[in-house]
């Protein structure tokens, strides 16, 4: 695979942009390789395959269906659905896996092949390397009278809103009483029909934008707080009680609040944790990037959050060991066990929508009531050098600091912290700090900068 310049290659899966990086040629031999694989481990059983709604979905959908039935697959075609829909798919049609065709939050020039086991998860790093292995080591191409074909479901949308609505965290009876108003941000991407159906089963009002699923984003699609303007005003204006945005494949989830406020997406973890401690206690498990507030609602409920590395393959991999009753990362995804080991934005709404109804707070007196904290995310381009020297030079500059490696560097201290990694899926560096100001979380980054701006420069002569 070293012949394909500027591809991003990791456990999360294939990306680049489109027509660099991500050509039809390099997808039509991941996903052949992929079906090979997989129907390798598995034999006689179908490949699931979706996508989100960006502009090139459509040339790489009948790329990916074209190479998986040229080794041999039987395909299942979902369409346009949330990325959690692929993985239920793959669950309910006991396929040999899925394929996500998808670049998540990146920019619109972007997309991706993100490969699912047939366990419903996403592969993990054991998995991901095997698979990459066995297609550079080439492949089987099916004879005339051996290749698959691709049928159509058209209910993958339809089983996941059902399966949210039986939760046993959610009462729909209640929330169909509260009468919520929701103002909802779609991006243009794949959310809109299950959003508007999983709302509408709640008895929420709805007042949504961007609705259309054609992938030509209104605004950079990261649902974080800069690229929420649109929505503020949409909960202003329509005087709502929550307002809620998602990326394009819907597996992440931000809030605003009643007043118009985008209040940072760690808390759309803090608040459905909150909400699912208060029915099922146990332990919680995020990324050692995301903010303190999904410890401090773990602690208020009397218990653990255990950190692991950045990546849902990662925290779905501690989940399982900790027997977790719920997880997920600080940019918007919620990963709830009861229904299945992935970021699922409709899920999170549910979750929050109900912490709303119980309590009877508004989302901004449910921040204020938990200890506040300002989180500074910074990134600069990745250096060439390696990183050791800076996570040298950081340990030097703060010895009184916890250290954590498992990815990265993450310097913690009792109520502040700072992490220091490379990209999984980007050429960057990620400087990320929290503190009880903005001025010492912005201390925190400039310091942890500092050497690695150096690193840069020296790179650069």
């Amino acid at each position: 695979m070293s012949s394909f310049e500027g591809l991003m290659v990791s456990v999360s899966g294939v990306r680049g942009r489109v027509g660099a990086g991500l050509t039809p040629e390099v997808v039509a031999t991941y996903a052949a390789g992929f079906g090979a694989w997989a129907s390798g481990r598995t034999p006689g059983r179908p490949i699931v395959v979706g996508r989100d709604s960006r502009v090139s979905g459509p040339l790489f959908h009948r790329v990916v269906l074209s190479a998986l039935e040229s080794v041999g697959c039987e395909v299942i075609d979902i369409g346009v659905v949330p990325t959690p829909s692929v993985q239920l798919a793959v669950e309910y049609h006991h396929a040999a896996g899925g394929l996500a065709i998808t670049a998540s939050h990146n920019p619109v020039e972007w997309n991706a092949l993100k490969f699912i086991g047939s366990s419903g998860l996403f592969l993990d790093q054991a998995d991901s390397l095997e698979f990459r292995a066995a297609t550079d080591a080439g492949f089987a191409r099916a004879k005339w009278d051996a290749l698959g074909s691709t049928t159509y479901d058209p209910d993958a949308i339809a089983r996941h809103l059902e399966l949210i609505l039986a939760l046993r965290y959610v009462d729909v009876s209640a929330l169909r009483a509260r009468k919520l108003k929701v103002a909802l941000d779609c991006v243009r991407g794949a959310g809109w029909p299950i959003m508007r159906q999983l709302l509408e089963a709640l008895g929420c009002e709805v007042s949504a934008i961007h609705t259309e699923s054609d992938g030509r984003f209104p605004h950079a699609p990261e649902p974080i707080p800069e690229n929420l303007g649109d929505l503020s005003t949409l909960v202003r204006n329509t005087g709502a009680d929550i307002g809620l945005a998602v990326d394009p494949d819907v597996d992440r989830l931000a809030i605003v609040d009643e007043l118009g406020n985008a209040i940072g997406e760690d808390y759309t973890l803090a608040f459905a944790a909150a909400l699912v401690l208060r029915k099922a206690p146990g332990v919680v498990v995020t990324n050692l990037s995301t903010s303190r507030v999904v410890e401090d609602a773990a602690i208020a409920a009397g218990q653990r959050c255990v950190r692991a590395p950045v990546g849902e393959a990662n925290v779905v991999s501690a989940m399982e060991a900790e027997h977790a009753v719920i997880g997920g990362e600080g940019n918007g995804g919620v990963i709830l066990p009861d229904l299945h080991l992935g970021r699922d934005a409709p899920a999170g709404a549910a979750l929050v929508l109900q912490l709303l109804c119980e309590t009877g707070m508004t989302p901004s007196q449910l921040k204020a009531a938990a200890p506040q904290y300002e989180i500074v995310k910074d990134k600069l381009d990745r250096p060439d050098a390696p990183l050791g020297e800076v996570y040298a030079a950081l340990r030097s500059a703060f010895p009184d600091a916890v250290v954590d490696m498992q990815d990265g560097l993450r310097l913690s201290w009792p109520d502040r912290w700072v992490h220091v990694r490379p990209s999984g899926t980007e050429p960057i560096v990620r400087v990320i700090a929290e503190a009880p100001t903005l001025a010492g979380a912005e201390a925190l980054v400039a310091q942890s900068r500092e050497p690695l701006d150096e690193l840069v420069r020296a790179s650069a002569r």
